[in-house]
């Protein structure tokens, strides 16, 4: 598989230094599609800070792309939805660690989640 970041200069309005316009996905063997995934412990409890969430999240969707032999690596779309617009800076500082400083289309979406104390929900999509 191999990935090719789309970020054009000119005709458009300049990515950011936190994510590219697309990735072309060349030859993949295999396509995840995770749910959207909260802060939740083990036993579906809500992180008690934003922080405490992300960390959750970063960890469990650890867990899901492990279950299908993939990383953060294999990580070629994600989607956050936010409760706040005040969570963006931590959201994306939070991918950005994650992620270990590598670029993917990316999109942040503000709205209310199903239960009050899930601060951010995030989906992917991997592929190998």
């Amino acid at each position: 598989m191999k990935l090719i970041p789309h970020s054009p200069t000119s005709g458009i309005y300049p990515a950011t230094q936190d994510y590219v316009h697309a990735m072309e996905v060349q030859a993949p063997q295999r396509l995840l599609f995770v749910s959207g995934t909260m802060g939740l412990d083990q036993n579906g409890v809500a992180g008690a800070t934003l922080e405490v969430q992300l960390g959750l999240i970063w960890s469990n969707l650890g867990a899901i792309l492990g279950s299908a032999g993939m990383s953060v690596d294999n990580i070629v779309r994600l989607t956050s939805y936010l409760r706040d617009p005040s969570y963006a800076d931590a959201n994306a500082a939070a991918r950005v660690r994650a992620l270990g400083g590598r670029l993917i289309p990316t999109t942040a979406i503000v709205a209310a989640t199903l239960a009050s104390d899930w601060l951010v929900e995030i989906e992917v999509i991997a592929a190998a």
